[in-house]
């Protein structure tokens, strides 16, 4: 285990185009080999293309797949004696956030 401190949390600022924290973490999340506006890119037009469809906000409909997809429950392996068992634990909001981001990214590609 290492000695060192921990790494500090750095805070997610809000998209400058749509003033949310979701939208910079998913843009973050999107980016391949460092290409940002690539990745921004692909979010204004799939935004575009929810407002065109539905006729919402796409900011809301985002934040709403988003809180559909986090999950609540993850099970963690846990060592008792000889044997591990798979013990379902609560997942933090952060976290969980995270998670579905991630699902949705891999499921979209």
């Amino acid at each position: 285990m290492s000695r060192r401190n921990a790494a500090e949390k750095r805070p997610v600022l809000p998209d400058p185009q749509f003033n949310s924290r979701l939208a910079t973490m998913i843009v973050a999340r999107l980016m391949k080999h460092g290409k940002k506006s690539t990745a921004q890119r692909i979010l204004s037009d799939a935004f575009t293309l929810i407002n065109e469809r539905t006729g919402s906000d796409p900011l809301e409909v985002f934040e709403t797949a988003v809180k559909n997809a986090t999950p609540l429950v993850e099970v963690r392996a846990r060592r008792v004696g000889g044997a591990t068992y798979q013990v379902p634990m609560e997942v933090r909001q952060e976290r969980g956030t995270a998670m579905a981001l991630r699902w949705l990214v891999n499921f979209s590609r």
